[in-house]
């Protein structure tokens, strides 16, 4: 599955969980509280870190990292959706950026 399938797939799921929220409170969530529900899941996600660092304990600890991870990958394509973002064209130039800041700081 190539970038785009990808984006759109995490798109087709947000399609469906607004159906969803329309359904069960008469409206879709907002921008904020899709955010709202990655700053969550980044929480989670910490934890997850934590117990790969052997700081914390928690079962199926690979399987639940991966679940994570997606779960936010998630939300940054539906957030860069929302606000009109493309992401392959800005995941490419932030990379060229830091790709730049890291020659010219090894340089110095």
């Amino acid at each position: 599955m190539d970038f785009k399938q990808v984006q759109q797939r995490a798109l087709e799921v947000r399609e469906k969980y607004s159906n969803l929220e329309l359904k069960k409170k008469g409206e879709p969530w907002t921008n904020s509280q899709i955010m709202e529900g990655f700053v969550g899941d980044v929480g989670d996600l910490m934890k997850l870190i934590m117990a790969k660092e052997g700081v914390r304990n928690i079962e199926n600890v690979d399987e639940k990292l991966a679940h994570e991870l997606s779960d936010c990958l998630w939300c940054v394509f539906v957030l860069a959706d929302k606000y009109g973002i493309d992401m392959g064209t800005s995941f490419m130039k932030t990379m060229k950026e830091l790709d730049e800041r890291i020659d010219k700081e090894d340089k110095d």
